[in-house]
This record gives structure tokens, sequence and C-alpha cells, in this order.
């Protein structure tokens, strides 16, 4: 990525897609070329948290609420250090943010962060093009001397796809640290971080959890020498397929019957842990406002989404597993796609999406008072 900050909303930029569409119109946030993954997220708020969504590294996000930016952004919201978007589209830039917890703009944030984006085009048909034909690689050019069509889409077509990308360690954390619990500590969970939110381990610190974060590359040794109450695997960008040293891990902690609990990235590690495998969606899931039905309960609830892939277990049968049976816990109303896996013999369950609601609706906070039971559970 290169960036620079000068005269950019009057400054003409690109967006060029793998397959030669090409959509025009002014830089938003830094000037310079980026790269990623198109994709699209139908949320209408909540831009800020994801921004900095560590599950959006290299992908360049697009926006398909019309107006983006309107309430600012401030120093209480990001969930994590930095910016991870490789890219910003919009198409309709607030001019002044109005908010009163608003501290700079959006423009202002992207600038500062090196994040280069496009603004004024039209995001609805970009949308409606990567669900007829998914999400495929794309490049952001802006500047007043831009490159031939022709060598844009040349560089688009040599980044590497998403597909088979190993990303988790690119993004976690590199030493371990602590999330106090608040009041009273009841239990200790070990939290591997493939791409960890900061909410997520503020909603179990409320339940009196004191949360050890690890490394992506964190080991069952290294699990257990937290000695754990229980085990919890992050939401994480990337493939999968490649994450064979978590599903190592996670195996390791499921022999033990240690009670285990994986959100979006960390169902995905579960489901290849049991058995099952993992393909890529054509455009997933990615928004605050995606119908799942919790199978065990009837409940249908409206959720927060951010994945490309999914897991393929069967959803009308039990499935026998070297560690007992599991079933489909959770599935989108939406397309009938896994949403959740639970076990039936032991205590570990999974949901595909984020029940920290950062950004999104709060029917889900459930599912961490669910892990809290099935500590107390295993320590009765």
């Amino acid at each position: 990525m290169t960036t620079s900050t000068r005269g950019a909303a009057k400054t003409p930029a690109v967006l060029v897609l793998e397959d030669g569409r090409i959509f025009r119109g002014r830089a938003y946030g830094a000037v310079g070329e980026t790269f990623g993954e198109a994709v699209f997220s139908t949320g209408m708020s909540g831009y800020q948290e994801t921004l900095t969504d560590p599950s959006y590294h290299r992908q360049v996000v697009v926006m398909t609420a019309p107006h983006v930016g309107n309430t600012g952004v401030n120093d209480e919201d990001p969930e994590s250090q930095r910016i991870w978007v490789a890219g910003y589209v919009v198409r309709d830039p607030a001019r002044v943010p109005s908010n009163w917890r608003s501290q700079r703009t959006l423009d202002e944030e992207l600038v500062n962060q090196g994040v280069v984006g496009i603004s004024g085009i039209d995001t609805r048909a970009l949308t409606r093009h990567l669900r007829e034909r998914g999400a495929m690689r794309v490049g952001i050019f802006s500047g007043n001397a831009l490159p031939d069509e022709g060598v844009m889409l040349a560089e688009v077509r040599r980044q590497p796809e998403m597909k088979g990308a190993n990303l988790a360690a690119e993004v976690a954390t590199k030493e371990t640290y602590v999330v106090p619990a608040i009041g009273e500590k009841r239990f200790t969970v070990a939290a591997v971080d493939l791409g960890i939110k900061g909410m997520t381990p503020h909603r179990m610190a409320e339940r009196g959890i004191e949360v050890h974060v690890l490394p992506a590359t964190a080991t069952a040794e290294d699990i257990y020498a937290v000695q754990p109450d229980g085990v919890f695997f992050s939401n994480g960008p990337g493939d999968p397929a490649t994450a064979d040293g978590p599903v190592a891990v996670m195996r390791a902690v499921l022999e033990r019957k240690t009670p285990l609990f994986g959100i979006c990235f960390g169902n995905q590690i579960l489901g290849r842990a049991l058995g099952f495998g993992t393909y890529k969606l054509k455009y997933g899931h990615r928004g605050i406002n995606q119908p799942v039905q919790d199978r065990t309960t009837g409940k249908v609830e409206v959720t927060a989404h951010n994945h490309g892939f999914a897991v393929d277990a069967p959803l009308d049968k039990v499935s026998d597993t070297p560690y007992g049976r599991a079933e489909v816990s959770h599935v989108c109303l939406n397309d009938q796609v896994v949403e959740g896996l639970q076990l039936l013999d032991q205590p570990a369950f999974s949901v595909q999406y984020h029940p920290e609601a950062a950004a999104g609706p709060h029917d889900a906070a459930y599912l961490f008072d669910r892990f809290v039971s099935l500590m107390e559970g295993q320590r009765a």
C-alpha cells in the first residue's frame, strides 16, 4: 500500500475488480493504492467497530448504507488498536459529523492511519455485482496521475487470493495479557487470540471471568499453564483450512474435556477439530442484521456477522465424532449456512457469528451465560 494525504476530497480515484469491472469516484481517506478482497457490509451503523475488527484484515469493505461517517470517530468504540480493513468504499461520506461523542471525522481517521478509500461511486451496483459474481480481488487507486486501466487490472490480478490465506498470527497479540474480572472473580478463561475483538473479553469480564488472552501460536501447554476453568477460541481472518496449529490445540482441549467456547473463526476451528470440512462462501455474511435460529430453543435472533467461510456439517442429523456426538445448533435463516455447533457428550460449543454485539444487536448475549453454565457444571 502506498499513501499520501493531500487534497483527497477532490482527488480522482478508481476501483478495479479482478473481473475487469471499474468504478470511478473520488479519494476518501488517504491517497494512494491498496489491494484486498472486495466484500460488502450491510450494517447501517457501527462502522468504527467494523473498521477495527481484525477479521477484516486484507479485505476492502464496501458499505451498503449510502451515508457513512455521520457520527464521526471516538476513542471508546474501537475493537482493536488500529484499523484493519485494507480499503474502504462509501457512496456519500458525511461532510460534518453530528454526535456528542465524536472527536474527529472518519475521513481524518482514515488519513491518520493511511487507509485508502473511495467515495462517490454507486455502491448499490457494486454490491449487486459482488452478490452475482462473488467476493473477488480488488484494487483502489487514487491520485492525479493514475495508471492505465490495463496496468491497474494486471496489478489487481497479481494479488494473493483469500482462499488459502493464513492470517490469524498477523493480527493476534504477540504477548499474553490479562483482562481482569469485573467485580468478584468467578472463573479463569484462556482465550486464544486469532483476531479477537476487544468487546469479547469484556463480555466475559462482566460475568466475573478473568480472561488470559494468548497468542494465536499458543500451545496446549500454554493454555493449561493458566489453569483455566474454560478455553475460548476467537474470531479472526483468513482461510480456516490453513489453521492446522489451532485445530491441533483445540483437539488437545477436547481430549481433556475442558469447557470450550468458540466464535466465528473459532467455530470453524471446532468444525475442523470434529472432522468436518470448511468452504468459502460466495460473498459471505457481513453486517449486523442476519437472522439466525438457535435450534436448541427455536428462538430466532438478529445477529452480527463477519465471515467468508463456513463449516460443512449436516443439518439433518447428529454426527459421530472422535469426541462424542455433535450437532448443528444454529443455522442462518437466509441461506441455511451452519452458524453454530455443539457437542452432546462434553461441554463444548461454538457459533459462527459475533455475540459480543460490537456493533450489533444483543440478542445473542446469552451465549456467554451458556459458557458460564458449562464452567459451573464442570466445577460441580
